[in-house]
C-alpha cells in the first residue's frame, strides 16, 4: 500500500527505507507522545482485497484531535475513506472524549477537501490556523466531533 506512488502526489515522500519505516511505526506503537501530552491512535483499513490504507489521529489534552487518512489509489472513489474516517470520528468522540477535530492537507488536494466537506468539515478561521505552524501550501478544516 505504501508503495503506491499516487498517494504521494500531495503528501510527504515515500519512506526512504524499510528500516526508517520500522522505526517510525515502532514510535507510533507507543500510542503516546514522548512527553505524554498526546495520544497517537492508528487504525489500518482492510478489505477482502487486502490492506487499503489507514486512518490516524493525534488526540490533545484539550479534547481536540488532528486526523489524517491515506488510502491506496485502487480504493479511491468507493466510499471507503468516508466510512473509515466516520468510524474513527465516532471512536474519538465516544471512547476518547474528543470534541473538536482538525485536518490539515495540501491545498491542491481537492479529493481530500471534498471528502472533508462531505464529512461536515469547514474551513478553519484565521485564529485556528495561526496556532498550527502550517506550510504555505496547506489548508486546515475543522468540525465538532
Amino acid at each position: 500500500m505504501l508503495g503506491d506512488p499516487a498517494i504521494y502526489e500531495f503528501e510527504n515522500d515515500p519512506p526512504p527505507s524499510l528500516e526508517w519505516l520500522r522505526g517510525s511505526l515502532a514510535k507510533l506503537e507507543s500510542r503516546c507522545s514522548p512527553d505524554g501530552t498526546e495520544k497517537w491512535l492508528n487504525w489500518v483499513i482492510r478489505t477482502d482485497e487486502g490492506l487499503a490504507g489507514y486512518v490516524q489521529a493525534t488526540v490533545h489534552a484539550d479534547a481536540s484531535a488532528d486526523i489524517a487518512y491515506v488510502l491506496a489509489s485502487p480504493f479511491w472513489g468507493r466510499g471507503l475513506a468516508a466510512e473509515s474516517v466516520n468510524a474513527m470520528i465516532a471512536q474519538l468522540r465516544d471512547v476518547h472524549g474528543v470534541r473538536k477535530l482538525g485536518a490539515i492537507f495540501k491545498g491542491a488536494n481537492l479529493r481530500s477537501r471534498r471528502l472533508l466537506e462531505r464529512l461536515g468539515f469547514r474551513d478553519a478561521i484565521r485564529e485556528e490556523v495561526a496556532a498550527r505552524g502550517m506550510e504555505p501550501d496547506e489548508m486546515m478544516m475543522v468540525r465538532d466531533a
